[in-house]
């Protein structure tokens, strides 16, 4: 649109022209050369000043034919030559107007004492000051506004909004890059959802290592503490209760898992049908992942009392040396942590629901935990537990609440 306007005011500098020559012929016909010439530079000027002022003027229009993008086939001035209409106006067409007024004189087309002279050429200087103030203010706003508006949004995205956007309302090399500026924080907003998603999956630890890592198969060996939890009798609720109540209760008791063991310094590894594995010190050792597991164990028995009602669990706690990495293939792989206190935890878990208390752990666990957590557990009788070989010492947590206890604290 500016360039359209500035094509009219052309065209009307142009018929104007025409006509005072004309309508001066018979007096000044001699004078027509300067007319001419002179109405060319004023068609100049106020060309360039009308369409650097129509683009300001018009920007909500351009914001609203640019909002889908820059098309690739539009082409309006640039950066450049914006900087050259400034100096066309500021410094060529005042100088070109004294030249003419010289030259005209010398060559005796203005039929005019030297002297008479000084006046337009003064005016002509003063006029160029002036022009070119404001030409250069013009050029140097339409430059400075979309850096400026960069700028803010850049520190709306260092501060992590990734819903800053630019409006775009020039199609120059500056419109271009509002445009790059936008598609580029779409991207970085795809891959932040991603990368969030991508967390909730396999947890925050585990996909800031991969990102900042790689991921490749196999593992390291390390020293980690394993809790299991699992329901009882699931098989029962799902045929006794509709589905949207199970799936509200299973929500639920993951949400407290998933709660507890991440104030402990824990991660949540699987969640499998109506169990969940912990897993302390791997990816990110921990300094007493023993005692956070015991300890994330006793206060997720007083945790869940209140959310399951009538429903029972199991909770087993387990620690030592196990294969901790990525399994699977290269199209498809998981982090997990395979080795004896896995299995060991999901044994202790099946006979911790036949227990009072709910909640069993081994006594290698309870000795690698420090003094204020170890205190908290009684070290019991020897059991060989299904599947393993060896035998493996108990341990039961100390003053646990009772259902009773936790329900009438809830209601007062």
């Amino acid at each position: 649109m500016p360039f359209y306007r500035t094509v009219v005011s052309l065209v009307v500098w142009a018929i104007g022209s025409a006509v005072f020559i004309v309508a001066s012929w018979s007096v000044a016909r001699y004078a027509a050369p300067v007319v001419a010439v002179a109405t060319a530079l004023g068609a100049t000027a106020t060309a360039i000043i009308g369409y650097l002022q129509s683009e300001r003027v018009l920007r909500p229009v351009a914001v609203a034919a640019l909002r889908s993008g820059v098309p690739e086939n539009l082409r309006t001035p640039g950066v450049i030559l914006r900087l050259m209409l400034a100096w066309v106006l500021s410094t060529a067409v005042p100088l070109l107007a004294i030249v003419l007024a010289v030259v005209s004189d010398k060559i005796a087309l203005l039929h005019t004492a030297p002297e008479k002279l000084f006046d337009p050429i003064l005016l002509l200087a003063l006029a160029a000051l002036g022009i070119g103030f404001v030409s250069t203010l013009l050029v140097a706003m339409s430059i400075a506004d979309p850096l400026r508006q960069l700028r803010w949004a850049l520190s709306e995205v260092q501060r992590g909004n990734y819903n800053a956007h630019m409006q775009i309302y020039d199609a120059s090399e500056l419109g271009l890059l509002q445009a790059g500026f936008n598609d580029m924080v779409r991207d970085l907003s795809e891959r932040q959802r991603l990368r969030d998603l991508f967390g909730r999956y396999v947890g925050e630890d585990v996909a800031r290592r991969a990102i900042e890592r790689g991921t490749e198969l196999g593992g390291q060996e390390r020293d980690v503490a394993v809790l299991f939890v699992d329901l009882v009798g699931s098989t029962q609720l799902a045929a006794t209760r509709p589905p949207a109540e199970v799936v509200h209760l299973l929500n639920e008791f993951f949400r407290v898992v998933v709660d507890t063991v991440g104030r402990h310094g824990g991660f949540v590894n699987k969640f499998q049908g109506d169990a969940a594995l912990a897993i302390f010190g791997a990816p990110i050792e921990h300094p007493d992942g023993a005692g956070a597991a015991l300890c994330a164990a006793r206060e997720l028995h007083d945790a869940l009392i209140p959310v399951l009602g009538s429903a029972e669990f199991g909770i087993g706690v387990s620690a030592g040396r196990a294969i901790a990495g990525h399994i699977g293939a290269q199209a498809r792989f998981e982090y997990t942590v395979i080795g004896d206190p896995v299995n060991e935890a999901a044994r202790l878990t099946e006979l911790a629901k036949l227990e009072a208390g709910h909640v069993l752990a081994s006594a290698i666990a309870v000795s690698g935990a420090l003094d204020a957590e170890a205190l908290c557990w009684d070290v019991a009788e020897v059991v060989e537990l299904r599947g393993r070989a060896a035998p493996t010492q108990l341990a039961r947590p100390l003053n646990l609440a009772a259902p009773e206890e936790v329900s009438s604290e809830m209601g007062s």
